[in-house]
């Protein structure tokens, strides 16, 4: 079993990829009011999780799920399978061009970087269109190494007032934004949790540190919540 192998083996039977809930879609959702028949991306759909919730606000709409990991997004086209209104498609969210009237990214944007992935959705924006997503961000004044080695190295890591002027920066304008709360954490650190205590009977060498890496991350982000989190942002192209 390689890295990549034990790594989706941990993550292959997870509800979500990322931190979110049904009440962090209706938080943006209050804000953006989207009409019913928006088309929109769920850019780094992950599983799918935040979809049936996307789709309560725009019943009459469309939406693409889009994200580079194959099988999850051919989970994403099983689940949903007998519903017209959703397509999905393997490939960059960097690539997508709509043109869309809402693009989703929870906890996907740092990949592209927030400055660069706006500027790279604005192409496949109406004019007018919003975009939601969660960015890592930085709480406290004071932060041990251990609360920046949270994030795995991200260079783009900053704070609320960083990550908006970097909206700015993309030609945006800011319509609401918060921090992500606990609730959307443990949405996603409580299954894992559970799967990881699952795997561990008879798990193979190879699985162990991977197992070890995300029963750590979990306890990491309880320990440090205050401190780091995701800042979600809801903002309009102009």
């Amino acid at each position: 079993m390689t890295p990549k192998e034990a790594f989706f083996t941990l993550h292959a039977d997870l509800p979500r990829e990322g931190p979110g809930d049904d009440e962090s879609v209706a938080w943006a959702m209050s804000a953006a009011v989207p009409e019913s028949d928006w088309f929109v991306c769920d850019a780094g759909c992950g599983p799918g999780a935040d979809i049936p919730a996307l789709l309560t606000y725009v019943p009459d709409g469309n939406l693409l799920a889009v994200d580079l990991h194959a099988p999850f997004v051919a989970r994403t086209a099983e689940r949903f399978a007998d519903d017209p209104r959703i397509q999905t498609q393997v490939g960059s969210m960097a690539d997508i061009s709509g043109p869309f009237n809402l693009i989703w990214c929870a906890g996907a944007l740092y990949f592209l970087g927030v400055e660069t992935g706006l500027r790279s959705f604005r192409k496949a924006l109406t004019e007018d269109g919003v975009v939601v997503f969660s960015e890592p961000c930085l709480y406290a004044d004071r932060l041990s190494e251990a609360d920046i080695a949270f994030w795995g190295g991200y260079s783009g890591i900053t704070d609320r007032a960083g990550i908006l002027k970097q909206v700015t920066m993309a030609g945006y304008e800011v319509i609401a934004d918060r921090k992500l709360p606990d609730a959307a954490w443990e949405a996603y650190y409580t299954p894992m949790d559970a799967r990881v205590s699952m795997l561990r009977d008879g798990a193979p060498e190879a699985l162990i540190p991977v197992l070890d890496e995300g029963e750590k991350e979990a306890a990491d982000w309880r320990a440090m919540k205050d401190r780091v989190g995701y800042h979600q942002i809801v903002a309009i192209a102009r």
